[in-house]
Formats: structure tokens, sequence, C-alpha cells
């Protein structure tokens, strides 16, 4: 019994800090003849999805839209996404195997009042699109 109370409360410590990746990372802009979204969701269960939408009122096609899909791992910091050639299908074509980035968030020992927002940046894939790519969660 004396055991069990300081573990449980090392268990509540550990979960508390443990930081929640899961949800929407987003990234927009738009200008006058041109608008981009970028949207990449990480699931509980350890999957995502990317949506790139493009739209260039002086190009033919005007719209673009692409899309990928596959699993996520997080060691420290870096997530590391895979890609099987079963999530690849006419919808699904960007292939983000063996894609990287970074989580960056406000530290829980920083104390001071300044803004850190949650994002992701991709720093290594072989997805055009998205290598240097910095999105903030929604």
């Amino acid at each position: 019994m004396k055991l069990i109370i300081p573990m449980m409360l090392a268990l509540c410590a550990v979960s508390l800090n443990a930081q929640d990746l899961t949800g929407i990372y987003k990234v927009e802009r738009h200008g006058t003849t041109t608008s981009l979204s970028r949207t990449l969701t990480l699931n509980a269960d350890g999957t995502f999805e990317f949506y790139a939408y493009k739209k260039h009122e002086r190009r033919i096609p005007n719209d673009v839209h692409l899309y990928g899909k596959g699993t996520w791992t997080i060691d420290k910091k870096v997530i590391t996404f895979s890609t099987e050639t079963l999530d690849l299908d006419e919808k699904y074509t960007l292939n983000f195997n063996s894609s990287k980035a970074r989580f960056d968030t406000k530290s829980p020992r920083d104390t001071s009042n300044r803004t850190i927002k949650t994002s992701i940046r991709f720093y290594d894939s072989e997805v055009l699109i998205a290598k240097g790519l910095k999105l903030i969660k929604d």
C-alpha cells in the first residue's frame, strides 16, 4: 500500500506532462491571385491525413487538391511519417514515407508571458510541398 500511492502520483505527473500531439495543424495564405492551404491531421490511433489546396486564378487548372495519408510515430520531439503502398491510390498520391518533422511547443519550465504556438515543422521530406513547411495547431 505504501508503494501504490507514490507510484500513482508519479504516473499522474507523467501523464499530465505528456504532450498531446493529436489534432489539426494548418497554414493558410491568401493573395490577390493565389490561395493555398495545407492541413495535417494527426489521429490518436497513429494515423495521419494531409491535404493541400492551391488556387491560382491565372493557371489551368485553377484548383489543385493533393492528399496523403499513412502512419506516424514520435521519438522525443521528432515525428516520423510513413506511407505504405496500400495507402496510395488515385486520391492519396503524396508519399510521406520517411518524412520527418519536429514538434515545437512552449516548455512547461518557461514561466515568461510570451506566446509560443504549438507547431510542427517538416525538415526532411521527399514531398516538395511539405519540406520546410510549418503548420500551427488549430
